[in-house]
């Protein structure tokens, strides 16, 4: 259930409502329920000029990162349509859609990972858009063919190798992570991993279900345990030498080097190698209309702004270190990752092997 609600005074004319208790900067995968109500509020000018009863669009967004609400403030100024956010867990909020039907006040649902957008494009969640600023702006790979989705960020699954423990020349493909060199000196989080999870179905496009069945048996193999439930923890790990190898989303990599985790997380990364490869395994976070927006049109020149290199490139990338939908972005921490090359595979054939992927993670013995 969303939390209690308090109102702003007066004085603070950024957000009308906000959650009683402070809430902390928590990523997404920590949070178990629908947090709160933010609305976020500009001024009531847009481009045609002022007006008395602005629309004010609803987004439920799985996104938990504080610059996130500084882009919608950005769409108000520009627009004049006010943004109310709410933000929770991914699987809650396609479910409270789900639950909540026509009378949905969510006319944008925003999501991580290819499988959680390709379950609610399939539980028909969202609406076909047709949109020539999405086509400019989106490469084909990255959204719905029938325009009910959109990518607005890129998400890589790189791996980061302690030097002193593995030589970083042995690991410059997601298959060297099977190599028997790396016995005992492998960690992973968890096979309810969402990103795990896409990394398999991601293989299993590229090299079929025999390969893939090697492959996972040979990443077992080299497993040292325990499973880890999070990115942070395990790059700390790899970093003080618990581990040799680990695979982790990029942006958290980038996030604790920026120092923004932290001095003690910065220096503790300095000499960790982190290895994009070649070609690499792309996820996104993404967006769709609800197919029961009360102003789809709106949240459509919403989705528009948050894909375009202006919106999502210069606010939900660089602002959390994530990877635009063209190019390194500005980022020099992300930039110095090095150039990324993906391997091609679609986010729409990526939810659709999704489940096939799980069942062999499972059999590989992933839990």
């Amino acid at each position: 259930m969303p939390a209690p609600l308090r109102r702003r005074s007066p004085a603070d004319p950024a957000s009308a409502i906000v959650p009683a208790a402070p809430q902390r900067h928590v990523h997404g995968h920590r949070r178990a329920l629908v947090l709160g109500l933010i609305v976020l509020l500009g001024g009531c000018r847009g481009a045609s000029g002022p007006s008395a009863d602005p629309v004010s669009l609803g987004v439920y967004s799985g996104r938990h990162y504080n610059t996130d609400q500084e882009l919608y403030r950005r769409f108000t100024a520009q627009t004049g349509i006010q943004v109310k956010l709410l933000e929770g867990k991914d699987d809650a909020l396609i479910e409270r859609v789900s639950t909540e039907g026509s009378k949905t006040p969510a006319d944008l649902l925003v999501l991580v990972d290819a499988a959680r957008l390709v379950r609610a494009a399939d539980q028909g969640l969202f609406q076909p858009v047709t949109s020539e600023a999405i086509r400019r702006d989106v490469p084909p790979e990255l959204r719905d063919s029938t325009g009910r989705w959109s990518a607005l960020t890129r998400r890589v699954r790189v791996v980061v190798v302690n030097p002193k423990q593995v030589d970083p020349a042995l690991v410059r493909t997601y298959a060297d992570l099977a190599r028997p060199e790396l016995k005992g000196r492998l960690c992973v989080r968890n096979g309810r991993s969402v990103y795990n999870q896409s990394l398999v179905a991601d293989q299993l496009i590229l090299r079929g279900e025999a390969e893939t069945r090697r492959w996972l048996s040979g990443l077992m193999a080299n497993l040292k345990p325990p499973f880890f439930t999070s990115d942070i923890p395990l790059a700390r790990a790899v970093a003080s030498g618990d581990c040799g190898v680990g695979v982790v989303n990029s942006y958290y990599v980038a996030r604790m080097l920026s120092g923004e985790g932290g001095a003690e997380d910065k220096s503790l990364l300095q000499d960790v190698k982190v290895i994009v490869p070649d070609p690499a395994h792309i996820n996104v976070s993404g967006a769709g209309v609800t197919r029961h927006a009360k102003h789809p049109e709106e949240a459509r020149r919403l989705l528009e702004f948050l894909a375009s290199p202006e919106g999502g490139g210069a606010g939900y990338a660089q602002a959390n270190h994530e990877y635009p939908l063209v190019g390194s972005g500005s980022d020099p921490v992300v930039k110095g990752f090095g150039p990324v090359r993906g391997d091609g595979v679609t986010i729409e054939q990526l939810g659709a092997r999704n489940g096939q992927a799980v069942q062999l993670m499972r059999a590989a013995g992933w839990p």
